[in-house]
Parts: structure tokens; C-alpha cells; sequence
């Protein structure tokens, strides 16, 4: 075995570790020969001024917005965070789902959600490991606590085809990520603060792109001395652009002067590729465009994301401007920005959303095409309507519901609880309609039947857009309007090639309605994506157990664990440097063919 006093050496000598190990598991040292990647991060405040105010914002290795993780299917993901902020942090890996995207495959463990993982103490590290099992496509991570996501902390996740798994259009020349995202000069603490408090945010100050403000296109709206994002391009190359939504609660509209979008991806899913000239994206939300760099290099070009559904007194400070920029540009981007849809046409949006189709004749993790699940064929087992209305008062606190429940944290994540037969923590009663009782806190969560296909529609009676996302699953988008559902609604679904994903808007006075096939175990948060309403209580858990057999099912218990609430006394102290930790999940390779092989590799004796 590795001698003990490893365990206090430096970190620079565990980085030689991590690159040792990780030459063996490309080599095919581990689980099944999948190879594994690694990453070390650590998680702290640095200062940057997107809006020209300097600001505390939250960085990764020193990065605002965070570095890519980067990944092939079927890889084995190892993260070790490191906590150097003031208080306690979460990170979930957004887009964890079943079928064609990034998904914790029977590891609700590693979902980073209070729900089922204590947080990471200030202070601390924590190794994250899973498996990006039969997945590809476009996803984020971000903060998922105490409303971190506020300062950033967030990042692009890219899970790329294996080489024997062609893509359904050509390969790109590049790959660029784009985060789009409102923002508030207010720190986050203060904003916090002021939801606690049953206040209001207010407009947000800005719109950033990749943590930059707005170019300076008209003086009179932008102000001098605000650093802008330039990306730089080629002239006839095609490049496969990411754009990810990652703010507080703006729909945007992303668009580029001049330049087709041309749709292949959204969220692990290959979509009908069509061209659009404007994209509505909403809180949460990813894609994946193809755009040619097809136009006269006279100058460079616009990029913008707008606010949508703002009134006019917002419209010009809640957007933000990018420089498209050629390698023979000859001047700077002039005149007026390009054209978006009306601000306030929610019609346009939903029509433009319902022509996202799911391309059911390609392959996407595996060599069987997309539309091989028929999910239209399946029974629903189960039917939730999840009814969300403004915010309420709640024992003498501002909190929004689902169903008239407003969701409660407990202290032990509900992961844990079910695990050691906590009692008393949570209740499996969540209501499948809205109740005709008055609105309350509770913590509780819906009973989901394994392998049941569920059916959820989301009814959205606040005047704000909604969107949902759901951990742990795809689910399909198969109807939305505008209106109250009813069950003649039904009759409108699309049943065939309803896109696959796992965040969905839902407009205000108008229903959205999806189908999950629930054969993910574990506990699976599903939330609003829009960060007050997310704050305020606006989530639910789903259960999945596995009844025949739940052990052998789904993952143990991570042999890294933290512990907290009634489980307090479990917890292992833990060193406060950045070390490499283990995990269940990740492959047990033989620790002494591992010291001989190091010991080969890199001629040190220990004695």
C-alpha cells in the first residue's frame, strides 16, 4: 500500500500523481478501459469590473467566467474543488440527465445539490467522480447554494462524440463558448440579502457576455472604460458556437449581425438543423449553432444578447454587445445594432420554441438513431400539474410554491436521510395538483415510480417567464400554450420528435408540458432555473428506488462523503490543503501495481 505519510506531502507532488495516474487510465488502466480526465479547481473571490465597477465576483483557478470542462463520452470525470470562499459551496453539473446529455447515471451522489450532498465547508476540498455515460453535447456547471450563481462560479461543460460515432453535419473549423447572462453590479450577499428580506431585485444593471460588458456601440448608453468581449474568426471557416444562458432570471435573444444560426444542438441533443437569424434563450438553456464566416471582412461584426418581454425604459441598458471580429477585418463594428424580435412577443418565442425538433435519424451517443426510443408509444404512469403563481407570504416570509408548497431545506440532504433511515426529515406527499388548502414550507417530495413514465405540466400563473430544470433525466418537450391545461390539452402534443432536453421554458399565462421516463435511481432535484423564485422555495425532489434490488442499483455512498444535521458525528476530519481524495465511483486500481509502476515512471524510492 501507499505509505501513510503521503498523505503530507505537497500539492505539487500530487499534481505529478494525478498526471502519473491519468497516462495510466488513457493507457486503459481502470473500470471497463474508459478512460478518465482530471481536473483541479479551485473556487475563489477575485475582482473584476464587467459593468466599469469593480466588483467581487467568483472564480475558478483564477477565472470569471470558469474553464471548460472537457470530456468524450463514456469518459470518467474526476473534479477535485478546492473551497476558498467565506462560506460554504455547492457545484452542480447542470444538465444531468438520462439518454443524450450529461447525466450522473445511478449517482445522485455527485449531483451537488442540497438535497443530496452536505455542502463543501469554507476551507475544504471535495473530489466530484462520474462517468459521462452514453452522453454528448453542450451543459454548464454552476454554484447551486446560497446564491453563488449570483457572483459566478459558473462554466461550460462539452461532452464530445466518441471517433466511431460520426456527427450529423460537417466538422467544424473551431469551437467557440459563448455565456450569456443578466447582472447586477450589487454584490451577492446584498442581493441575498434583499430576497431574504421579501424585497425585490429590481432590474438588473446590465447584460454580460463571457463576463464582459456591452461595446461601446452608442455613447450615450454605454459609458467609456467597459471592457468588452472580442472573439476572433476566420474568413469561410465554420465554427460550432455554445451559447449557455447563466443568469439570474432574463430570457435573451442572441444574435449576430448579419450571420445565419444554424441549429444542431441543444442540451445532449441533436436537433432538426434549420436556420434562425435570432435565438430566444432562457435562463439555463444551452445550444449549439453552426455559423460560416461567410460575410465581407469590411468590418467586424455585432454580437448581442437582449433582454426579451423588458419594457422600453430597460430595453437599451439590458443589452450586451460582443465584437465578431475576422483575422482581416478592416474597421470596427459601426451602425446600429441588428434587428431582434418585438420585446414584447411571446408569441414569436413560442412559435420559434416549438420549431425545435428533436432529429430522430441521428445517431448521437450510440450508433442507433435519436428517435429509436418511442417515447410517444409509452403509457404515462403518473401525471403531475405543478402550478407555480407570484410570491406569497408564508409565516411572515416572501416565498414562491409549487402546488402551494414552498420547499424547505433540512439539515441532512435528503440523499442521506434515505440512505441511513433518518427519520422524520422529509415526506413523500408532494401533491400531484394544486390544493385547496392555504400555501405552506414543507419538505416535501414526489414519490417517483421506477420505469414509470411520468408526465409533467407546468402551469405558470405569474406574470414573469418560468424555467424548469429537472437533474438526473431528459425529458421530452411535447406541449406548450398559452392558456390553462386541461386534458384535451393532450391532443395538441407532439408525440414523435418533441426535442429531448432538460430545461424548459414556461410563459407567463401558458403551460408547458414534458414526458420522463423515470429508470435513473436516486433523488433528482427539480427546480425553477430563475434564481429569486429558486431562493424563495420554488423546487421539488423526485424519489426513484429501484424496489427489486436498490444496493445493486444505484452507487454507494461515496467513500469521501461529507457528513452534516443528524449525521454530524459520521464526518471524518478532513485536511484543509488541496488534496486528491477518492471516491467509490472512481475505478479502485491496484494501488501496488500503481507504486511500482510510479516508482518505474519516475525513479523515487520512498523510504
Amino acid at each position: 500500500m501507499l505509505p501513510s505519510s503521503l498523505s503530507s506531502t505537497s500539492s505539487s507532488w500530487w499534481v505529478s500523481c494525478l498526471r502519473f495516474v491519468l497516462a495510466l487510465s488513457l493507457l486503459g488502466v481502470g473500470s471497463g478501459g474508459d478512460p478518465y480526465v482530471y481536473y483541479q479547481w479551485e473556487v475563489s473571490y477575485i475582482s473584476a469590473s464587467p459593468l466599469g465597477v469593480k466588483q467581487q465576483v467568483i472564480g475558478i483557478n483564477g477565472q470569471f467566467p470558469g474553464p471548460i470542462l472537457s470530456a468524450t463520452t463514456n469518459w470518467n470525470v474526476v473534479v477535485d474543488i478546492k473551497n476558498n470562499l467565506d462560506e460554504p459551496f455547492l457545484m452542480t453539473w447542470m444538465k444531468l440527465f438520462d439518454r443524450n446529455g450529461l447525466q450522473q447515471r445511478k449517482n445522485s451522489w455527485q449531483d451537488g445539490v442540497l438535497g443530496t450532498t452536505c455542502p463543501i465547508p469554507s476551507g475544504w476540498n471535495w473530489t466530484y467522480a462520474f462517468q459521462v455515460k452514453d452522453q454528448i453535447g453542450s451543459f454548464l456547471y454552476f454554484p447551486s447554494i446560497n446564491f453563488l450563481k449570483a457572483a459566478g462560479g459558473y462554466g461550460g461543460i462539452i461532452i464530445n462524440n466518441r471517433d466511431i460515432i460520426p456527427l450529423p453535419f460537417g466538422l467544424p473549423d473551431g469551437d467557440i463558448t459563448i455565456f450569456i447572462s443578466d447582472w447586477y453590479i450589487k454584490g451577492f450577499k446584498d442581493l441575498r440579502k434583499t430576497i431574504e428580506e421579501g424585497g425585490d431585485l429590481g432590474t438588473p444593471d446590465g447584460v454580460l457576455i463571457n463576463g464582459f460588458g456591452p461595446y461601446h456601440y452608442n455613447e450615450s448608453l454605454v459609458p467609456d472604460g467597459i471592457i468588452y468581449e472580442t472573439i476572433n474568426v476566420d474568413p469561410g471557416k465554420t465554427y460550432r458556437i455554445r451559447v449557455h444562458n447563466v443568469g439570474f432570471s432574463s430570457s435573451l435573444n442572441f444574435r449576430i449581425q448579419n450571420h445565419n444560426l444554424f441549429l444542431v444542438e441543444t442540451e445532449g441533443s441533436y436537433t432538426v438543423q434549420q436556420n434562425y437569424t435570432n435565438m430566444d434563450i432562457h435562463v439555463g438553456q444551452s445550444y449549439s449553432f453552426l455559423v460560416t464566416m461567410d460575410q465581407n471582412a469590411i468590418s467586424d461584426y455585432y454580437v448581442v444578447a437582449s433582454a426579451r418581454f423588458s419594457n422600453s425604459t430597460t430595453r437599451d441598458r439590458l443589452t450586451g454587445v460582443a465584437i465578431l471580429h475576422y483575422s482581416n477585418s478592416q474597421g470596427p463594428a459601426s451602425g446600429p445594432l441588428p434587428d431582434g424580435p418585438d420585446e414584447g412577443d411571446t408569441y414569436f418565442s413560442m412559435n420559434q420554441a416549438r420549431s425545435i425538433r428533436w432529429n430522430v435519424s441521428a445517431g448521437a451517443a450510440r450508433p442507433n438513431p435519436q428517435g429509436s426510443f418511442r417515447y410517444g408509444e409509452i403509457t404515462v404512469t403518473d401525471v403531475y400539474v405543478l402550478l407555480n403563481r407570484p410570491a406569497e407570504v408564508i409565516n411572515g416570509q416572501m416565498r414562491n410554491t409549487l402546488n402551494g408548497i414552498s420547499y424547505i431545506a433540512p439539515m441532512t440532504p435528503l440523499k442521506l436521510a434515505q440512505q441511513f433511515d433518518v427519520p422524520g426529515v422529509y415526506k413523500l406527499d408532494f401533491p400531484n395538483r394544486m390544493m385547496n388548502r392555504p400555501a405552506k414550507v414543507d419538505t416535501s417530495i414526489i414519490n417517483g415510480t421506477y420505469k414509470g413514465f411520468m408526465e409533467i405540466i407546468f402551469q405558470n400563473n405569474d406574470t414573469m417567464i418560468q424555467s424548469y430544470h429537472m437533474d438526473g433525466y431528459a425529458f421530452f418537450v411535447v406541449g406548450m400554450d398559452f392558456g390553462i391545461w386541461t386534458e384535451n390539452s393532450r391532443s395538441t402534443y407532439n408525440k414523435w420528435d418533441g426535442v429531448a432536453r432538460s430545461t424548459v421554458q414556461v410563459y407567463p399565462g401558458a403551460w408547458t408540458a414534458i414526458l420522463v421516463y423515470l429508470d435513473n435511481v436516486g433523488i433528482w432535484n427539480l427546480r425553477a432555473e430563475n434564481l429569486d423564485t429558486w431562493y424563495r422555495g420554488q423546487e421539488v425532489y423526485v424519489s426513484v428506488v429501484n424496489p427489486e434490488d436498490s444496493n445493486k442499483r444505484e452507487l454507494p455512498v461515496p467513500d469521501n462523503a461529507i457528513f452534516c444535521g443528524a449525521l454530524s458525528s459520521l464526518q471524518k476530519q478532513q485536511s484543509h490543503r488541496f488534496t486528491f481524495s477518492e471516491s467509490s465511483s472512481v475505478a479502485k486500481l491496484n494501488k501496488r501495481l500503481l507504486l511500482w509502476l510510479f516508482i518505474s515512471w519516475t525513479g523515487i524510492i520512498f523510504l
